[in-house]
């Protein structure tokens, strides 16, 4: 068990990027129409999720570790629920399975996911959802029939760092940084991306994706593991 948490500390072996929200607390009188506009935009942003370093006894270190704001989680719309939902159906938040996997490998336990309240991934009630709120985005119904299950103790997967929301009448905006390494391949890469829905009555529809350059790199583990 020791030899699996350090492989998955190896996901947080880098740097992320990291948006940071400068806007004052109150509004100044006066201020330009466009200035407004900036604050509002910043006042929507929520920190879904992020990392923390956490004290695990078993190797009497600290690990990094995924946080939820599950206050945030627990008021979210359906809505806001559909588009994190989607997002992080395709990227890991600490997945393992509860218990033992069974033979279906249905028992796949997310952390994002048990927030949003979405069951296990891929489930009937993760998916069934998602694509009732997708069921006019053909794109997002094809990426969603290919739901992977990808347990945090794989050698090749990847794992996020940060997840923002950000709510603007009928646009939802979800900004993430993650990170990823195929050990096999001793190698490592990060990226941030913004997924940009539209709220159409009730449903979404997924109308940009906006993804920086990959950056990638070596993990240099040479004959540790």
């Amino acid at each position: 068990m020791k030899a699996i948490r350090l492989l998955f500390l190896l996901l947080t072996f880098g740097c992320s990027a990291v948006e940071t929200d400068t806007s004052a607390e109150d509004q100044t009188p006066g201020i330009a129409s466009t200035e407004a506009e900036a604050y509002t935009s910043a006042r929507a942003k929520s920190r879904f999720l992020w990392r923390e370093q956490v004290y695990d006894a078993e190797l009497q270190d600290s690990v990094s570790t995924i946080m939820i704001d599950q206050a945030l989680a627990g008021r979210l719309t359906h809505a806001e629920r559909a588009a994190l939902g989607y997002v992080v159906t395709f990227i890991g938040s600490e997945c393992d399975w509860d218990g033992k996997a069974n033979e279906e490998f249905s028992n796949l336990k997310c952390k994002a996911l048990t927030a949003l309240n979405l069951g296990y991934q891929c489930s009937d009630q993760h998916l069934g959802f998602l694509q009732n709120w997708f069921r006019n985005d053909q794109e997002v119904l094809g990426r969603l029939a290919s739901c992977p299950r990808i347990p945090f103790t794989a050698s090749s997967q990847q794992t996020f760092d940060e997840v923002y929301l950000t709510v603007q009448n009928d646009t939802i905006k979800v900004w993430f940084s993650a990170s990823g390494v195929n050990l096999p391949m001793n190698a490592a890469w990060e990226w941030t991306e913004e997924n940009v829905f539209l709220i159409q009555q009730d449903a979404l529809k997924l109308v940009r994706v906006d993804k920086s350059e990959v950056v990638r790199s070596e993990l240099g583990l040479g004959e540790e593991l």
